[in-house]
Order: structure tokens, then sequence, then C-alpha cells
């Protein structure tokens, strides 16, 4: 080499080593952070794919939260209609042993219907109490909130599930294809003279014998309806006929007439069954319980009853109303959208909702009131506390089936989820420390060769020297 201004080797060997050193800088970087992606540099398409699935990882951390406070939800309301329960059990208890009223003097009888009048208090007071972080959960915190609503058409209305549009309703149409009916039987056989005749009317709640003698239309129907709480069977007169009918609209409901003595004539066999509902809610065509119809779908699940002058019209009737907001929305996936949302409804539980415009409300037993025990109506008691107590035990169930099927199941997903996601998030982010050791090696042995190639070339022009001796 005869030139020294611009020294071209050591030139090299500084821009080798320099790469060399940077190299191994990003090795010691990965080894000391355990991460490959330190920098956009390092891999921009990976960092751009490895950063979503962080986002994906915080989303299902968050979903999992939401779950874990749903669940709580849940199990608050869930303990308040367990206690609740309790006490209906113990209001059966009070008016059954009630209903003994030559074995009960009126003191017990008074000293009951104040342990009644405590109970239906207790259960109010419950259903107000009953709350987390101020939401009344069963007072109707949680509760759908509707728009007309026709009382006319519409005697009962549970929403269970509602899948309402963000700012938004959800429409919901009903058209009864098929007319619900009750169990008819006609007397056609006009007045009854002095010669007594007996007849057996037996419906879904039992069976009565009936003597009748010098009796009108009138006062057949009277005879029969005066047993309606027996037998289940009610009466008017139509004409020159009477009807003898079920008081329960559908196809479990009966009317039997047989004749026992006498003449007693009766269109037809005697016998009638009645029929259950049919109608389109919103395009699902459902099979009623009588007047009762309940759907399960996705984005409507709800019981209603309908009322009797509008359930019983034979095609072509048609009610609608709207869900405008309400209900508990749970997000429990990590994507927020109206399908990820997981919707429940818990109407107010107290004596004024509990029970039903047919059987009669739980209210109703108490003093002074039209079910008391000072009334004797201890039949249609039992009745309306054994139908409050299917609500409230269905709806323990029902939040029991949220919790097991909805709840439980999105939270095993969600962890199974958020291994994979962080599975990939790590082979795409995280340093390999087996290759990130071997480059190690190869980097240092780099390093050194080019610093001693460098020495080596920033020698090399002090040859120059030897051309002025």
């Amino acid at each position: 080499m005869s030139r020294i201004n611009s020294n071209i080797p050591s030139i090299t060997a500084q821009r080798v080593l320099n790469m060399q050193t940077g190299r191994l800088n990003t090795t010691l970087q990965r080894l000391s952070t355990g991460v490959r992606i330190i920098s956009g540099k390092d891999d921009p398409a990976g960092l751009i794919a490895s950063e979503k699935l962080r986002a994906e990882q915080r989303a299902i951390l968050a979903a999992q939260t939401n779950i874990a406070r749903a669940t709580n939800v849940v199990s608050v309301a869930e303990g308040g209609l367990g206690e609740i329960t309790n006490l209906l059990k113990d209001l059966e208890d009070l008016v059954d042993r009630s209903a003994n009223e030559a074995g009960l003097s009126d003191e017990e009888r008074a000293a009951n219907q104040l342990e009644i009048d405590g109970i239906l208090s207790s259960i109010d007071r419950i259903a107000s109490s009953n709350e987390l972080q101020g939401k009344k959960l069963l007072g109707g915190a949680l509760a759908y909130t509707t728009s007309t609503v026709s009382a006319a058409n519409i005697s009962y209305l549970q929403l269970n599930s509602v899948r309402v549009p963000q700012g938004g309703k959800r429409a919901v149409s009903i058209q009864v294809t098929t007319a619900a009916s009750q169990a008819v039987v006609s007397y056609t056989g006009g007045a009854v003279g002095a010669t007594p005749v007996t007849i057996e009317v037996t419906g879904n709640l039992g069976t009565e014998r009936l003597t009748l003698a010098s009796a009108s239309l009138a006062n057949i129907a009277s005879a029969i309806v005066q047993s309606r709480d027996l037998t289940g069977v009610s009466a008017t007169v139509a004409s020159t006929n009477v009807r003898i009918r079920s008081v329960v609209y559908g196809s479990s409901q009966f009317v039997k007439i047989r004749v026992l003595n006498g003449t007693f004539t009766v269109a037809g066999s005697g016998t009638d069954y009645g029929n259950d509902v049919k109608a389109n809610v919103n395009g699902q065509t459902i099979t009623g319980d009588g007047l009762k119809l309940t759907t399960r779908t996705s984005v409507l699940d709800a019981n209603l009853t309908l009322a009797a002058a509008f359930g019983n019209i034979t095609t072509g009737g048609t009610t609608r109303f709207a869900v405008t907001g309400g209900g508990g929305d749970f997000a429990i996936a990590p994507k927020l959208d109206l399908n990820s949302l997981a919707s429940l409804g818990i109407t107010a539980i107290n004596t004024t909702m509990l029970g039903d415009s047919d059987t009669g409300f739980l209210y109703s037993l108490g003093t002074s009131q039209a079910n008391s025990v000072s009334s004797g109506n201890y039949s249609a008691a039992q009745r309306i506390v054994r139908v409050t107590l299917d609500q409230v035990s269905s709806l323990r169930g029902r939040l029991g089936s949220f919790e097991k099927n909805t709840l439980t199941t999105s939270a095993n997903s969600l962890t199974v989820q958020y291994e994979n996601v962080s599975a990939a998030e790590s082979s795409i982010r995280d340093a390999d420390f087996a290759a990130e050791t071997s480059n190690l090696t190869r980097s240092q042995i780099l390093v050194q060769s080019a610093t001693m190639v460098l020495r080596l070339a920033n020698q090399a022009p002090q040859t120059v020297l030897s051309l002025l001796q």
C-alpha cells in the first residue's frame, strides 16, 4: 500500500465491526428482555400482528372480568329469590292450616293472618333491599321497558332476554292463527221440573255431583258456578241453552257431564276438550299452552299470556308492542357488538307483581283483601301461592341456567382463547433463547475478529515509512 490518506481496508473493517457490534447489541437486548421485536425495525409485519394479538388479550381479560361481575349480579339476585322461596313455602303452610276451620279458634286464625301479613311484608322488603352497587336487582332495575303493550290483548308479559339495538327498539308482533278455546258442553233440555235430576260435573280440578229440581236455566248455571272452585267448570245461560265450560283455556282442560238420575239433555257425547292458541311471534310459529305463549330465540325470550278476548279470535288477530330498553346487558365477549352481549331481564319481585290476572296476585292474601284468611277462599289462596312459587322457582332456574350455560361456559371458552392468543403472540414477539445464545456466540467471535482485522488495517500504512529511509 503506497497511499495513506484513505485507508480503504480500515474503512471496510470499521463497517464490518460496526455491523457485527450492532448484531451483538441486538442479541444482547433480546436476551436481556426476552423479546425478539423491540422496535418496529426489528420486524414491521410481526410488530403489527403482535400488537393486534396483544389488544385481543386485553379484550379477553376485560371480558373475563365482566363475566365475574355478571356472576356477582346473578348470585346476589338468586340469594334473595332463595329466601323468598322459603317464605312462600311458609305461606302455603299457613294457608293450608288456616283452612282447617273446625280445628282452629278465631284467635289462631287471626294469628295466622298476622303471620301471613308479615310474610308478605318481608317479600316486599327483600325485593326492595336486594341490591348490588345501588341497583335493586329484584325491584325492577333489570326489567325491560316497553311501549304500546295493549292490556286488552296481553294480560301478562314477562321478558326474560331481549336484544335491543343501541339507541333503538325491538318490535314484537303477535298474530293469532288458531284460537284458544275452553272445553264447552251445551245443555239443551230447558228448565228442570219437579222430578229431581242428578248429574256429575267433572273438570280439571275434580268432580261434583249436583241434584237439580224445579230449576230454571239460570238456576242450573248458578249451581254449576257455585262448584267451580271444586271442578274448574263454570256455566252461563246462552239463549235457550246453558253453556257449561272450563274456566281455563287449553287442550289440557276438559268438561264431562254424566247423568246419574233423570233426564238432562246435552249436545254430543257430554265431553269436550279445549284448544291451545297458535300464533306467529315475529314470524315464528308457536303453539301455546291455553292462552300462554313462550318464545325462545336469541333475539327474544319471553313468556306472555293473551287476554281471553284476544286469544280466542279465530284468525288474523294481531297485536304489537316494542321493547325500548332496560334489562341487563353483559359484555361477556372480547368483541363488543349486539351478538356478543348476554341479555337478562328480571321483573320486579313483589306481592303486587307475583301471580297472574287469571289466578290472582299475592297481595290479595293480606288482611281485608279478597283472599285473606277471613274470606274463606283457601283454594284460591293456595293456587295463588303455588303459581307464585312456580314463578319464583322458574326465575331462579333461569338465573342458574344463565350462570351455568352462558357465563361459566363463556369464561371457560375465554380461558382457552386467551391461551391460544398468548401462544400466537409469543411465537411472533418473544425471543428464542436457543437461537439467540447461538447468535451471541457467533456475534462475539465476529466482533473480536473484526476488531483484530481493524487493528491490522490501521497498522498497514506504517509500511510506507520504509520508503522514506
